[in-house]
C-alpha cells in the first residue's frame, strides 16, 4: 500500500489540474437565432475551447448581468444596443481589448473595449401583397392608404427601435414628434419586441414595420416572404451589435479569442450569413452595406443620456406604461 500512495496521489492531482484547465467560454449574446451557436462550434473546431451561451433580448442580457454583478458568469458580451457598451464602459466593467482584426472595422463601430460584431439598419418592412403604396420614407406611413396596417417594436422593449426613436429626435427635433404624433393619429400600433411587430405584417394582418430589424426582414424575404426591406429616403440608424469583454472574466486570453475570431474571414462570414452587415468592411455582405444606406448622423453623448426621457415621452404619447 505504501507504494500506491503517491501514484494515487499523482493520478489525483492530474484530475484536479486537467479540470482546472477543462473550462467554457461563457457568451450572452442577443440574437440573431443560430449565429452563435455557428460561431460556437467554429471556435471550438479551430481553439478546443467550449462555449457556453445565454441568448436573449438585450434587455434579458443586461437584467442578468446586472442580477450577477457581486457574481459574474459572463466571459463575453454581445449586445444588440451600442448604448449598453457605451454603459458598461463607463461603469468600468469592460476590458480594453483591441483586436488585430478590427482593422477594417469602422472607428465609429469600435472603442477601446468593445467592437462591433456587425452592424442592422432600421428600415420599413413592407407586405408587397398588402394592397397598400409602396413606401418610400417614415412619413408614408401616416398616409390614410396605411390607416391601422402599421406596426412599431416598443422602444421600452427593443433596444434598436429606441436608437431609431432618438436618432430621428436628434436629427430632425419637433418634426420628428409631429411624425409621431401623425403616427399615432393613423393608428400605428406599438407592438411589442421586434419579432411581435413583424409577424402580422409577415401574417397578412398589417402592411408595415415602422423601425424593422433589417436583417430579420431580409431572412424573411429570402425565405419566400412577400416581404420589402425598404431603407428611407430621408435616413435611418445603423446600429452596432457591440462585443465585450467583462474585466471580472476569469477566461481573458479565450475571450480574446473569441473575439479575434467573430472579426476573422470565417466569422465575419458566419456573420454575413445572417444578413447583418459585417463589420469588417472588406467582407461580402448578402445585402446592403453602409454606403448604400442613408444613415442619420451619430447621436452625441448628450443626446444618448436623454433617452430615458426621449422613452418617456413616447410612452406617454402612445399611452405605455
Amino acid at each position: 500500500m505504501m507504494t500506491l500512495k503517491p501514484l494515487m496521489g499523482a493520478l489525483a492531482l492530474g484530475t484536479l489540474l486537467a479540470a482546472g484547465q477543462a473550462h467554457a467560454l461563457t457568451v450572452y449574446t442577443a440574437g440573431p437565432a443560430g449565429l452563435i451557436k455557428q460561431l460556437a462550434d467554429d471556435f471550438k473546431k479551430e481553439t478546443g475551447v467550449a462555449v457556453e451561451v445565454f441568448q436573449a433580448d438585450t434587455g434579458k442580457v443586461m437584467a442578468r448581468l446586472e442580477a450577477e454583478a457581486s457574481n459574474p458568469k459572463a466571459d463575453v458580451v454581445i449586445s444588440a444596443s451600442w448604448d449598453s457598451a457605451l454603459d458598461l464602459d463607463k461603469r468600468g466593467w469592460l476590458l480594453p481589448y483591441a483586436s488585430p482584426n478590427a482593422a477594417q472595422v469602422p472607428a465609429a463601430y469600435k472603442g477601446p473595449s468593445y467592437v462591433a460584431q456587425g452592424m442592422s439598419a432600421l428600415a420599413i418592412a413592407w407586405n408587397a401583397k398588402s394592397g397598400t403604396p409602396r413606401p418610400a420614407d417614415w412619413n408614408d406611413l401616416t398616409k390614410p392608404e396605411f390607416k391601422d396596417l402599421v406596426n412599431m417594436p416598443d422602444p421600452a422593449q427593443s433596444g434598436t427601435a429606441l436608437e431609431l426613436l432618438s436618432g430621428l429626435q436628434s436629427a430632425r427635433g419637433d418634426q420628428a414628434w409631429q411624425l409621431f404624433q401623425d403616427l399615432k393619429g393613423n393608428g400605428m400600433a406599438i407592438a411589442g419586441a421586434n419579432a411581435q411587430a413583424m409577424n402580422p405584417v409577415l401574417q397578412g394582418a398589417k402592411a408595415a414595420v415602422f423601425g424593422a430589424v433589417d436583417y430579420v426582414a431580409l431572412d424573411s424575404q429570402a425565405k419566400g416572404e412577400a416581404i420589402e426591406v425598404i431603407f428611407p429616403a430621408s435616413g435611418t440608424v445603423v446600429a452596432g451589435r457591440p462585443m465585450m469583454i467583462l474585466k471580472s472574466s476569469q477566461h481573458q486570453q479565450d475571450a480574446k479569442r473569441f473575439i479575434d475570431f467573430v472579426l476573422s474571414d470565417a466569422g465575419q462570414a458566419r456573420v454575413a450569413a445572417t444578413y447583418l452587415i459585417p463589420a469588417r468592411q472588406d467582407v461580402k455582405a448578402k445585402r446592403p452595406v453602409i454606403k448604400e444606406i442613408k444613415s442619420l448622423p451619430m447621436e452625441n453623448e448628450a443626446q444618448r443620456a436623454g433617452r430615458q426621457s426621449l422613452l418617456a415621452r413616447f410612452s406617454a404619447l402612445f399611452g405605455r406604461k
